[in-house]
């Protein structure tokens, strides 16, 4: 069956259906756009044919490019890739401009034959440039849909011509939320941006229509037509100038230089406003072709669209465990952790029973869910109905007799093990005895925790990221004796939640933890060896982490670090590696600078709670360096402790696929995007260069910076990661 089919009826019009077989959304593969190309020339071809109508045989439109398609590019141009890649992204244009052009003269601008699209729901970046080539796009009144272009989320940029003709449709200004943050719109408000033209019940029918009775004058996109002006004015116009400006500082500002797709971006733009259109197609297909060859990119893809998808649809799952989705959920503890994951639980409609020491308490948990549903409201973005739905599922109570019925529990009580040993045994002789009990304890081992249970096999970790609502990740930890329902019904659980999973083996720390706090740490060991704390939290910025180390410190909470000091500290023992970043920490709370929290930390704070710039009061105790180090210096250390945690995490079975490592990495504390995660990244160091940098920054500061045997055992025999330990379908092809 092919991708594209097309039926003409008696009044002359063509109706183009795009529907990929065995796939929930179309996406656009080489077979799939040349079926396309040819049933264009068919109807064009046809003089029975007065209009074409393009639209899908599902309830969305597309939801973007087959990514194998650009490795097939590649591939099939052997020791030049990027010529491939270019030629065929100019195929892409090519087949875009003739719909565009749709046969009408290139003098007169007329004789040409109708196209437009009907989009039923939601279009995403093929999705949304092969409509943008059409001569009108009608899309269904689907509150569900979303219409944009989210390419530079995961490292490029739309380069079938999206680029290009959104600034010519909307101006710079019009076409940045778009095009620089990857913005995804309803149908209403892509309309008021002016990218998709009418919204209709029948959108089909509305374009059929329309291309009956569409003039000459209606096909003649404004870049096609006599006297065309830019919206907002060209690059070398004074308004237009400002634009170009404004919208540089404002990209650098947000990606600190990080994010290469961006930069390469706004030279296209840049450069295509400066030629006629069939030139900037060329110059956005350079561009395009220059950011696929970046391994920047090819690592974000990778990690950020096809490894995140692989782990959302299960690739770690048990095989032979039935479905195993969560019918009623208990939560123990309603504090700020136990409160959001019986909001995000509620969210999917799971029926939740929230305990907590007292009513009150349990309340104020349910309270947050309350308060959550009133700013959605406040930014209609939710209902009084759809509040009341929502809370409706959560019972909040003191009341252990309630979790009868669970088939999971998640406890969210102090980090304490008395304390979770006590509650887990009390609860365990309610629930059912073939009900799951979770710790979402973010340091203690699953398998001490386990302990305390009679069910062993049905004990596991499920570790959420704070706040639950917003954060991408739930870190899965399996103890010693977890069975393989255990970890069925956590992934069945997570995918109901919408959030990305990762399965680890148990340890201190786990895999997130583990990679944290030697970042912290070593950014803290800086301030006291006089390093500023801008230029630690500049370095981490322009790695493309979202905020720098001195500043996530003050957000967690300074106390919160003296905590878990000590905890390990009290498990190690001996051989606790000490630092004089222990010493600040403490320093810090018995001056009561516990953070954000406490309006004083690492930064001074208004009294409405806003950052007003570094404490200069550290530099008391611990004084500024005369001279600072280079910036590389302090970005590798920060990167290093990072990245050889994971590889050490590797090597002791703590993480079993790297996939999990890279995703989780960066969903999870925001690792460097733009590398792809800690082997994403090593692999493009090239590993003999990364063990080689680790014997130059151990000698520089000690032996947390020692090579790890298996680091040191590839960089011998010059393997990646990737090539050595990637598990997806693609490596295994």
């Amino acid at each position: 069956m092919t991708d594209f089919t097309m039926t003409k009826d008696a009044d002359g019009v063509a109706v183009i259906t795009w529907d990929v077989a065995d796939k929930t959304m179309n996406v656009m593969s080489v077979e799939g756009l040349e079926t396309l190309d040819a049933l264009v020339d068919d109807a064009l071809g046809d003089e029975a044919v007065k209009g074409i109508v393009i639209t899908s045989g599902k309830d969305t439109f597309a939801g973007g490019m087959d990514l194998n398609l650009l490795a097939k590019m590649k591939a099939d141009a052997g020791d030049d890739p990027a010529r491939g890649l270019f030629e065929g992204t100019m195929k892409m244009h090519h087949l875009l401009r003739k719909i565009e052009r749709a046969n009408m003269d290139a003098k007169t601008n007329k004789g040409g034959k109708p196209i437009a699209a009907a989009l039923p729901g939601t279009a995403a970046g093929i999705g949304l440039e092969l409509p943008l080539a059409t001569h009108r796009i009608f899309a269904a009144n689907n509150p569900k849909a979303k219409i944009g272009l989210p390419e530079i989320l995961v490292g490029i940029f739309p380069g079938a011509g999206g680029t290009t003709r959104l600034v010519r449709k909307l101006g710079l200004m019009g076409a940045s939320s778009l095009l620089l943050e990857g913005r995804m719109n309803s149908p209403e408000k892509a309309k008021q941006a002016g990218v998709i033209d009418e919204i209709a019940d029948d959108p089909v029918a509305a374009a059929r229509a329309w291309v009956l009775n569409a003039s000459d004058a209606d096909l003649v996109k404004p870049w096609d037509a006599k006297g065309y002006k830019l919206p907002g004015g060209a690059p070398y116009h004074p308004a237009g100038f400002m634009n170009f400006v404004g919208a540089n500082a404002m990209v650098n500002g947000k990606t600190k230089g990080a994010f290469p797709a961006a930069k390469a971006m706004l030279s296209a733009i840049y450069e295509g406003a400066l030629v006629p259109f069939d030139t900037a197609l060329k110059i956005e297909a350079r561009w395009f072709t220059n950011i696929l060859m970046n391994p920047s990119s090819s690592a974000m893809i990778r990690s950020l669209f096809l490894n995140k998808e692989a782990l959302e649809k299960g690739a770690v799952r048990p095989k032979d465990v039935p479905d195993q989705r969560v019918k009623k959920l208990g939560v123990l503890g309603a504090g700020m952790m136990g409160a959001g994951i019986a909001l995000v639980s509620a969210q999917a409609g799971i029926e939740v029973v929230l305990i907590d020491r007292d009513q009150e308490a349990a309340d104020k948990g349910k309270a947050y869910s309350a308060t959550f549903m009133d700013k959605g409201i406040a930014r209609k973005k939710a209902t009084p109905e759809k509040k009341e739905a929502l809370l409706s599922l959560i019972t909040a109570t003191p009341d252990v007799e309630k979790l009868a019925g669970c088939d999971l529990i998640i406890e969210a009580v102090f980090e304490d093990p008395a304390v979770k040993a006590e509650i887990t045994k009390r609860v365990e002789a309610v629930i059912p005895e073939d009900c799951i009990f979770a710790s979402n304890t973010s340091t203690l081992p699953i398998s001490d925790l386990a302990k305390a249970s009679s069910r062993p096999e049905q004990f596991i970790g499920i570790h959420f990221f704070s706040p639950v609502e917003k954060m991408l990740l739930v870190e899965i930890i399996k103890g010693a004796e977890t069975g393989d329902r255990a970890v069925a019904k956590s992934l069945d659980y997570v995918r109901q939640i919408r959030k990305t999973p990762i399965v680890v083996n148990d340890a201190r720390f786990f895999y997130a933890n583990r990679c944290i706090i030697p970042y912290g740490n070593e950014a803290t060991r800086m301030v006291t060896e006089g390093v500023a704390p801008r230029l630690i939290d500049s370095a981490a910025q322009q790695l493309g982490f979202p905020v720098g180390p001195i500043q996530l410190g003050d957000e967690t909470s300074i106390d919160l670090g003296v905590r878990i000091m000590k905890a390990t500290k009290a498990a190690m023992g001996n051989a606790y590696p000490a630092s004089e970043a222990d010493d600040l920490i403490v320093w810090m709370e018995d001056l009561g600078r516990l953070g954000r929290k406490a309006n004083a930390g690492y930064f001074e704070y208004d009294e409405k709670g806003k950052r007003t710039g570094y404490w200069k009061g550290v530099h008391d105790k611990y004084p500024l360096a005369d001279e600072q180090p280079k910036l590389q210096d302090v970005q590798d250390r920060l990167m290093f402790a990072q990245v050889l945690e994971a590889v050490r995490a590797l090597e002791e079975g703590v993480l079993e696929d790297i996939r999990e490592g890279d995703v989780g990495a960066i969903l999870g504390w925001g690792f460097a995007p733009a590398t792809g995660g800690p082997f994403s990244y090593l692999d493009i160091l090239g590993t003999p260069y990364a063990a080689e940098r680790c014997d130059q920054l151990q000698a520089a500061y000690g032996d947390r910076f020692e090579c790890p045997a298996l680091l040191r055992e590839m960089a011998a025999k010059n393997q990646t990661f990737y090539g050595r330990f990637d598990k997806s379908d693609a490596a295994a092809a």
